[in-house]
Order: C-alpha cells, then sequence, then structure tokens
C-alpha cells in the first residue's frame, strides 16, 4: 500500500488568526479541518493510509483522530457502572488510516519527510502539504511517476497573480487590463510521489525539502513536472480562509469530488 505523508507540523504564521491556537491542519473549511479534506481527496483515490508529519500542536490533531468516530457519528450513550457506548454510523462513513508521528516543533520539511519516511514500507511514497486543496487526479499523478522512472515528481500548476497585470504603450496609454491574471508560469502545487532514494538527500532536522533537496533533483534531471490544469488553493492568509469557505458554502468548491 503506498502511504502518503502529509506535513503537519508548520506554525502558519501568516494565518495567525486562526492558527494562534490550533495547527493550520486544523484550521476548518465547511466545519471540517483542511487535512479532512486533503485525505479525503487521496482517498477517492483509493490511497487511504497515512503517515501525518506532527509538530507545532500537534497534540490537538491526535486528539482529534482519538475522537473522530464520536465527533462524527451520533451515537447512544449508557453511563454508569454498565457504561457502553452504541455508534450510529451511516453508509458514507470515511475510512482513513494515519499514523501520527512526531516529528519535532522546529524541524523543516525536510527533516519532517526523513523522520516520517521510517513509517513508509514500500519504495514509492507520496507526500504533500496540511493546508493545500486542489481536483487533482491522484491516480493519473501515480502513473505518470511510475512511466518515467525518475526518482520524483512534482505537481505544478498555473497560479494567479495577486496584482492586476497592465499592457502599457510607450505613450503610457493602457491597451489592456487583467484583473488577477493567470500566470504563464508554473508552480509547485505540492502532491509529490517519491521514490526512497530521495531520501538520501536529506540531511537531518535543519534541511529544507525546497531548497537543496529539490535543487539537487533538478540538477541531476531526477524531478518531473506533473501538470495540473485544474484548481489548486494554498490556505495561507485569512483572506484565503474566507474564501475558501465561501466555496464551499456555496457548493462551488472543485476539490470536492468525492
Amino acid at each position: 500500500m503506498v502511504k502518503t505523508i502529509i506535513l503537519c507540523g508548520g506554525q502558519g504564521t501568516r494565518l495567525r488568526e486562526e492558527t494562534e491556537y490550533r495547527p493550520k491542519p486544523m484550521v476548518e473549511i465547511g466545519g471540517k479541518p483542511i487535512l479532512w479534506h486533503i485525505m479525503k481527496l487521496y482517498a477517492h483515490h483509493a490511497f487511504d493510509d497515512f503517515i501525518l508529519a506532527l509538530g507545532y500542536r500537534g497534540h490537538m490533531i491526535k486528539e482529534y483522530f482519538l475522537q473522530y468516530r464520536a465527533m462524527n457519528s451520533d451515537f447512544s450513550i449508557r453511563v454508569g457502572s454498565e457504561h457502553d457506548i452504541r455508534f450510529h454510523d451511516d453508509e458514507n462513513e470515511e475510512v482513513f488510516q494515519a499514523t501520527l508521528a512526531e516529528t519535532g516543533l522546529h524541524t523543516m520539511t525536510g527533516g519532517r519527510v526523513l523522520r516520517a519516511a521510517k513509517y513508509v514500507d514500500d519504495d514509492t511514497f507520496m507526500m504533500t502539504y496540511g493546508d493545500g486543496v486542489a481536483d487533482l487526479n491522484i491516480a493519473d499523478l501515480m502513473r505518470f511517476h511510475k512511466s518515467h522512472g525518475k526518482l520524483a515528481t512534482i505537481t505544478t500548476m498555473r497560479p494567479m497573480s495577486r496584482l492586476g497585470e497592465l499592457e502599457i504603450d510607450s505613450n503610457g496609454i493602457v491597451n489592456q487590463f487583467a484583473e488577477k491574471p493567470q500566470s504563464k508560469a508554473w508552480a509547485s502545487a505540492g502532491f509529490f510521489v517519491l521514490n526512497r532514494g530521495v531520501l538520501d538527500l536529506i540531511d537531518g532536522d535543519d534541511c529544507v525539502f525546497e531548497k537543496e533537496p529539490l535543487e539537487r533533483l533538478a540538477r541531476d534531471r531526477q524531478l518531473c513536472a506533473y501538470r495540473h490544469e485544474g484548481a489548486f488553493y494554498a490556505m495561507d492568509t485569512y483572506r484565503e480562509f474566507i474564501f475558501l469557505n465561501q466555496l464551499w458554502d456555496q457548493g462551488k468548491a472543485p476539490w470536492k469530488v468525492w
């Protein structure tokens, strides 16, 4: 079974309004943690075995899963000497398997991957961040990775510009204005597929995965890009938190493929 490492240990300082008292993966969209949305996406494509790399306020993620069934089901309870709980699960109950791994409060992204990898059994595993959602076909991503034979696959997308773009002629006249256009460049969306050989490029807790490991893979021509033309949203700011909740509440969340 291919496992997926989800990095859940960052402090989410740019979303301090929501992360002051809880880890970013537990910030909710539509009443469910964004971590749940990410896991639902993978599970929809039959990848339902996860390793959660914990750090900042990781105990809250542990508590969420320890209480998961009670918090997501109706149940009847008998209190007293014959204490008993009977759950009333519906047919849409999720089935996840998750290993919750403490990876250190100040460990960098590469170090978290390396620490979590002790629970990886196969030569191939997946990794992503605990704050981004997409309408990504995970099965197609895996097929792409297996087709090229390189050590790593990174999912890429065309980001939307945060600023309006203007086309200006030599006289200073604006010929065209585009509000937050889609960039022509490709950027990382996370959602990696990795072979175990990638772990040899991580030299400890202080290793930033997006620096030396990915740079080395690119130099060695061992990194392939899976081009995702669909939707991708990272929840980095309070404004993005509000936007993602609005999409969900309006029934317009493109990542809801299940």
